[in-house]
């Protein structure tokens, strides 16, 4: 098989591991990566709320608001590029996120000049302990690879078909699983983290997560779609090595 996508419109079913070379990868690598960072940055150790119609305050962790945004490109990149891609990216935001953990802690660490007031915020916004850390990455990895390996799975089952059925129902395992592990790893036992809030979160998200990919829909049927013609491949990921650690594309 020719190692460059055949010159037409209309998408071919090809091995996970016949194609090289595509155009649009590296932008949805770079997007989330960049959702990924900003998401654990700016909004996941801030606990917000809504208030229930019976005056309840239901509370939520406020990156769930954007977070989704990235499992619905892993989405993309799965069921567009197969397992194997997919996988590079989760390694590569796995570094991002390791990198960015490094970098903060040296920056915190360092002495401020004399007479800087914003040390304190600072440590406040930037200084996460190592106990978010790690679990924000075990979250995400086991979140990322558990998405992608049931979307390929489901799509070999499906036979490409319910595409609405395979996004919600990975989004279902992997957010689950990220919403599990995170919060309850990062925040339990601390101040400010009761267990009833830290449950009502972890459930939030889940549930937040998911309606997300429910209502965003109709755009994963364009984007796909569109990339599928683009690109000329609808990838399957028959035969396909699932192991989180492979390297083979």
């Amino acid at each position: 098989m020719s190692e460059s996508p055949p010159p037409t419109n209309q998408p071919v079913q090809v091995n996970a591991a016949s194609v090289r070379h595509f155009r649009y990868y590296d932008l949805l690598m770079a997007a989330f990566v960049a959702i990924l960072l900003l998401s654990n940055i700016i909004g996941a150790s801030k606990p917000s709320y809504v208030t229930l119609p019976n005056g309840t305050q239901w509370a939520f962790g406020a990156g769930v608001l954007f977070f989704p945004i990235s499992y619905i490109i892993g989405d993309v990149l799965t069921e567009v590029y197969g397992y194997a891609r997919a996988r590079r990216v989760i390694w590569t935001g796995f570094a991002a996120l390791a990198f960015m953990a490094f970098m903060a802690w040296i920056v915190v660490a360092l002495p401020p000049a004399d007479g800087w007031p914003g040390q304190a915020s600072y440590e406040f916004v930037f200084g996460n302990s190592w106990r978010i850390v790690i679990a924000s990455m075990t979250a995400f990895c086991v979140g990322e690879f558990a998405n992608s390996y049931v979307l390929a799975r489901m799509k070999l089952w499906t036979g490409g078909k319910k595409l609405w059925a395979r996004t919600i129902g990975s989004t279902v395992v992997g957010q689950g699983l990220d919403s599990l592990i995170f919060y309850p790893l990062a925040f339990y036992g601390l101040a400010g983290w009761p267990p009833e809030q830290l449950y009502e979160v972890v459930l939030s998200q889940w549930l937040i997560k998911t309606a997300w990919e429910a209502a965003l829909t109709p755009v994963t049927y364009a984007v796909v779609g569109a990339l599928k013609r683009r690109e000329g491949v609808d990838v399957f990921d028959e035969g396909t090595d699932f192991n989180p650690f492979g390297t083979r594309v």
